[in-house]
């Protein structure tokens, strides 16, 4: 099963994954094994294109390191 993102105008797809996934260009090849043909469509999604997601492709959760100001 694969969830389906739909581009907005002027969208490059790390931007699309970036914005709806929070994932980033290690991705990149996964989601174009995916969803063959969108290479080929350029930099820049046209307005509406789609593109399948795996629905088990989500970021890892980021950690920010804690700081101590006083120890």
């Amino acid at each position: 099963m694969a969830d389906v993102l739909t581009a907005k105008q002027g969208d490059t797809l790390d931007e699309l994954i970036w914005r709806e996934r929070g994932l980033g260009a290690a991705d990149i090849g996964r989601v174009l094994a995916l969803n063959p043909g969108v290479a080929d469509i350029g930099a820049i999604l046209p307005l509406g294109a789609t593109v399948a997601m795996p629905v088990s492709m989500t970021p890892a959760p980021r950690t920010l390191p804690l700081i101590q100001l006083w120890d």
